[in-house]
This record gives structure tokens, sequence and C-alpha cells, in this order.
């Protein structure tokens, strides 16, 4: 019971699932949850935080809690946003006060805070003497490079312990990687049954008290009914390795023409750069009202074998010609270009291309490549990946054939020499429109609805 000018009675029972009673009621001071998409996890942890908080705010004493993302960038639609809720289901909306910059939510009576970071803002963090410390939650936890990056901020933490706390407690929530051997997967195994952790591990299928939704259900149950494996692995957090094939190659749906109730509302290109010897090739994509994703045409110039190579001022002439063709057909005459993404590490197209015709490409936010190839495979999974067997056609060189995007994709593998490592590789041998998948999957991650 929480007075705060009125009085609010927060119903455990009613809002946090049996299967985390472990988690709620934990003393110990190093608390792993582990689990598959839709388990609820990082919601109990964030109602758990602002119980915790308001114990002390209820005697009168400030209490602070930080909370971490590996990439700043990712703070305000995960955690901050979870936190607001958390707050709000306890009734304390109007007792906190939210800022962006910085992200932080404040208690106004007491200047109790919830503390926002990515730790591509570590030195600044480590600066910031926050003091009154309770608690420390490590969301999306493997996306964190090694363990070390925990140990080094832990030390931080410890030294600014509230003093009415008998400790920092630390929470760590993750879906575990494909992969089972990726680090994080390695390091909860071993710390099951250590004394002062809590490894523990949930699902959607442990909820008993009716949060998911029967339209949550029918998506969970189409991946299941689309790709068993994937559905393991997202759902029921299982790593379950990662086999040889990329892809399951039936998820790629064949068109002979675009389906005629629907229509695409949005244009995507996306590029993956080549040089001496690699090609470059770019993908027209639509996205449909019903949510669709439909690789229109693809250009693929590979200089390998050439004398005469293609300089980075005729790739740039091309590249605004095969945009601008395939943007002004009729076909989907109205829908809007939303993005053109471009290889980071490619700069001389990219300049380029800014130079003749000002306009920027969107360079990709790379990750490892084995959790970049997580968000294509997301879409695939929902059954909602397309492509055209035959283009509608510009007269371009180089252009109107999916053709080799589909025999590119056919052939991507894992090595199987790093399968059984932390860091496993695609065998990076005529990928190229593979590539350009992945950074258009990734870099249009929110649009298309991929949660990975």
């Amino acid at each position: 019971m929480i007075k705060e000018k009125k009085q609010i009675v927060f119903n455990v029972q009613k809002n946090v699932n049996p299967h985390f009673k472990d988690v709620w009621r934990s003393k110990k001071p190093y608390n792993i949850l582990k689990g598959g998409r839709n388990s609820f996890k990082s919601s109990v942890i964030a109602l758990k935080l602002v119980f915790m908080m308001v114990l002390y705010i209820m005697a009168g004493k400030k209490a602070n809690v930080v909370v971490l993302r590996k990439v700043g960038s990712t703070i305000r639609d995960s955690v901050y946003n979870k936190v607001q809720w958390a707050i709000k289901l306890l009734g304390l909306t109007k007792s906190f006060k939210s800022t962006v910059s910085p992200f932080k939510l404040t208690h106004k009576k007491t200047g109790s805070t919830f503390y926002f970071y990515g730790l591509d803002q570590f030195v600044k963090l480590k600066s910031n003497d926050i003091d009154d410390l309770i608690a420390v939650w490590y969301e999306e936890a493997a996306e964190f490079e090694t363990e070390e990056e925990f140990d080094q901020t832990n030390i931080t933490f410890m030294r600014q312990k509230h003093e009415a706390a008998p400790f920092v407690q630390f929470f760590w929530s993750y879906n575990p990687p494909r992969n089972p051997y990726h680090w994080i997967n390695e390091w909860a195994d071993r710390m099951i049954g250590v004394e002062d952790y809590l490894v523990h591990e949930s699902s959607y299928l442990d909820d008993t008290l009716g949060f998911i939704t029967d339209q949550m259900l029918k998506d969970i149950n189409r991946i299941k009914n689309n790709d068993y494996d994937y559905y393991r692995y997202i759902y029921l957090g299982e790593p379950v390795g990662l086999g040889t094939n990329v892809y399951n190659m039936n998820l790629f749906k064949e068109l002979e023409e675009l389906p005629s109730d629907d229509r695409i509302i949005g244009l995507y290109y996306s590029t993956d750069g080549g040089h001496s010897q690699s090609a470059t090739t770019h993908g027209c994509y639509g996205l449909t009202a019903k949510g669709k994703v439909i690789l229109l045409n693809t250009y693929y110039y590979s200089p390998a074998g050439k004398v005469d190579k293609k300089a980075p001022s005729e790739l740039s002439k091309e590249l605004n010609e095969f945009i601008t063709k395939t943007a002004t057909q009729d076909y989907w005459q109205g829908a809007r270009i939303m993005n053109r993404t471009i290889d980071s590490a490619e700069g001389a197209l990219r300049n380029q291309y800014y130079k003749d015709y000002r306009q920027h490409l969107t360079p990709v936010n790379k990750k490892k490549k084995v959790d970049m190839i997580d968000y294509p495979t997301d879409l695939l999974a929902q059954g909602r990946f397309y492509y055209l067997k035959n283009p509608y056609p510009t007269g371009m060189d180089h252009a109107d054939s999916n053709e080799i995007f589909i025999e590119e994709h056919k052939k991507f593998s894992w090595n199987e020499k790093t399968v059984n490592s932390d860091n496993p590789q695609v065998i990076e041998e005529d990928d190229h429109t593979c590539d350009q998948f992945i950074y258009l999957c990734l870099s249009n991650a929110r649009d298309f609805r991929l949660k990975v």
C-alpha cells in the first residue's frame, strides 16, 4: 500500500505472473533473466525497480536506479517507456518528472531518480557520481560484447550504494542468442547455482494471467507454423544453433504479379557497394498496406574479369537512374521513397552520390553479422517477404532480374569452422545481395515491424 497524496493499492498477484515469484522476492545481488519474446521479463523488472524505489520514497528517503542499454539511441523506445509504464501502473505518474535530454524520471518530492544510459556514454557515466544507488538494470544484455563490460560498470555502481541498502541489486534481461556458444549463453549457464546469483528462464507459455492477447498468439502461431526452429529461438528462448544454410528458402515467396488486394505505400532502396573484384548491388523494395515486403527489382554489376571497370562516378549515375526509373513506375504510383540504405563501409559511392545529387544515402548501423541476420530471419519467419519473379522492366543494363538475389540466398551459408564459436561467420562469397537485404531489414526494422 503506497501513500502518494491518495492511497493506491498495487496488487502483485494480478500484475506479476506466478512464474516470476522468485524474481519478485529475490534477495540476491545478481539476477539474470533470460527468456523468449513476450515472456514479460522486462515488465517484471521495471515493476520491481519502481516498487523498490517506492519503499524508500515512503520512508522519505532518496533512492536512485540506473538502467543501461548497449546503445543510447535505443533508450526512448525501450527501457524509458517501460519504466514510465510501470510508474503509471502504480498510479504515480503525477509524482514523477520526465526529461529526455538527458533521459531521467525523477520523483518530485524526494529527488529519487531513474537514470538511463547507453554504454556508448560510459565516459560520461564514469564521471557522474549518482550516489544513493539501489539497483542497476542491463536490458537486452546480449547486445554487450563481453561479461567484462558488466564487471567494469558494476564496480563503478557498487561504490555509489545507498547507505540503507545491503547491496546494489543488479538485473540482466535478454533473449538468448540462437548460437549456444554465444558468450552470454555460456556466462548465464555458468552462473546457475552460484551463490548470490539467480538465473531465471521464462517464455510466453508461462503467462497464466492472460497478458498474451489473441492477436499476439496468432502472430506467435504463424511463426511457429512457418519456421519452427525460429519459433523455438524467438518465443521459447532456446539457443537452437545455426545449422548450415542461413535461411529457409521456402519462406522466400515468389509473385507472378503484385497482389490485387494490396497496394505499395512506400519504397525502400538498399545498396552493397563493391570494389575492384566484388559486385555492387541495389535492391528496390516495396512495403504494402498489409505489411508485406516485396523485392521489386535488383541491380547487380560485377567488375570481376573486366578490364574496364566502372568508376564511382558511373556507379553513382546508375544508382540514381535505377532509383528514378523504379520509383516512377505506374504499378506503385504515389508511393514515397522512404529510405535509401547503404553499407556504412562504402564511403566512395556514398560521397560521390551526395556530390552528384545532394542526396544522403543512409549508412547502416552495423552489428555482428550473426546478430544482423536475425532481422531478415524475423521478416521471413513472419511470412511477409515476397519477390517478383519478373520485375517490371526499366530497360537498364544490370537490372530487371531478381534471379541472382534468389540464387545468392540459396548458397548463403555459415562457415562450419566458426559455427561452434562465440562469433560465427558466413562464407563471404557471392553474398552481395544477401548483404544488401540484411542492411535493408536492419535499417528499416521499425517500418517493417521487426522486433529482434
